[in-house]
């Protein structure tokens, strides 16, 4: 401000005293527009118009009244406030709606009223009162040492210790779960096992032979006792030597050959010979064959000198 400033010397306004403002607001409580029947609760964002009511004031203060809109129907709604129960009262355009706790305190007001007039005309009801207060007061020390030693009593509980507690189940708990959980998926591995084992076998393929190993040394042990050598043959004379017999010796040869002491026609002694011959031998083997066949070339040389 310049030295010279005076504020006396400022001309004054002259506004009416029941001007309107326009101010940014929130509903103080809950309401019901009576036009549309839109609910407005507690809350709701109004640009609102306030003025200063006049003739009306409590213990110097003065009241206020605030003009709102519908956010509906845009009808106009008014309240005033109320210095005197530190809260709003409705004018017009709405209906509060219901609150509890506002009745329950107007309930408790009106009653403490009506004991404070009863007490003034009776003095025996200030001492009935009086007792029951006592009684009350008894009753509210009694709940309240109740409480205390409940209190004590959780004191001593050491919270600490139950919470280790209950970690400690818990934990063995899951322990619990985990070897369990373990067990199943062994007895799972095994079964599936057992099972891969029971089609191995049932199938009709043949193991894999060993392929030998071309890197081992043969021995030439190994290999004569892998293909030992074939025994000979015995000659098939031995054969028919156990089944028939040998004929080689003169005494067995003897035996084939019967001759007769009657004389007979050289012609007819012949013939017999051999048919002798051929039906005592029958399938003769070489040497008994030779033997006969050199008896007769014989015969045939004595015979043919006889007649020379």
């Amino acid at each position: 401000y310049p030295p010279d400033f005076d504020l006396a010397k400022i001309p004054k306004l002259k506004l009416p005293r029941d001007r309107q403002y326009v101010v940014r607001l929130m509903a103080p409580f809950n309401v019901r527009c009576k036009t549309c029947g839109e609910y407005i609760y507690k809350g709701t964002k109004f640009n609102a118009l306030k003025e200063t009511v006049q003739n009306e004031d409590y213990l110097g203060l003065p009241i206020f009244r605030f003009y709102i809109k519908c956010t509906r129907c845009l009808a106009e709604i008014t309240f005033k406030t109320d210095p005197k129960n530190t809260d709003y009262t409705m004018e017009q355009g709405a209906t509060r709606n219901f609150q509890t706790l506002k009745l329950l305190e107007e309930e408790e007001k009106r009653v403490q009223k009506e004991r404070e007039e009863e007490e003034l005309n009776n003095p025996m009801k200030v001492l009935e009162n009086r007792t029951k207060d006592s009684k009350m007061e008894m009753e509210v020390l009694e709940n309240l040492q109740e409480l205390k030693e409940l209190n004590q009593r959780q004191a001593n509980v050491d919270f600490e210790a139950m919470l280790k507690q209950y970690k400690e189940l818990e934990e063995e708990q899951r322990r619990k779960e985990q070897e369990e959980d373990e067990q199943e998926m062994r007895a799972m591995l095994e079964q599936a096992q057992n099972l891969r084992l029971l089609m191995d076998s049932d199938s009709d393929e043949e193991p894999a032979k060993p392929r030998p190993n071309p890197t081992a040394q043969i021995k030439p042990k190994d290999i004569l006792q892998e293909n030992p050598q074939p025994q000979s043959k015995k000659p098939r004379t031995e054969n028919w030597e156990r089944s028939v017999g040998r004929l080689s010796t003169k005494a067995q040869l003897a035996r084939l050959v019967a001759c007769r002491k009657q004389k007979l026609d050289p012609a007819l002694e012949h013939g017999m010979e051999t048919q002798g011959i051929v039906a005592n031998t029958g399938l003769l083997p070489a040497a008994a064959a030779t033997s006969s066949l050199g008896l007769l070339g014989a015969y045939s040389d004595s015979k043919d000198s006889a007649s020379d």
